[in-house]
């Protein structure tokens, strides 16, 4: 299963989200999307990053482990 990461270069809080979500689902296939590359990425989201997307549901920083495996994964 895919989930995807909104990040960008040199975002050190997206690597620490990229951390949580391989300990909270350590098969999952992270999707870096790098919202630099998109305006309307950054319109909605260059604030907000780390975001994780998955099946339709968002969860945007600040999380923690729990976070993601209640809010996120668990859906």
């Amino acid at each position: 299963m895919e989930i995807e990461l909104l990040t960008t270069l040199g975002c050190h809080l997206c690597e620490r989200a990229e951390q949580l979500v391989l300990q909270a689902w350590p098969q999952a296939t992270l999707v870096r999307i790098d919202i630099a590359e998109d305006d309307a990425l950054i319109a909605d989201y260059g604030e907000r990053i780390p975001v994780l997307r998955y099946q339709g549901h968002e969860l945007a920083w600040p999380f923690g482990l729990l976070d993601v495996r209640e809010r996120l994964v668990q859906r």
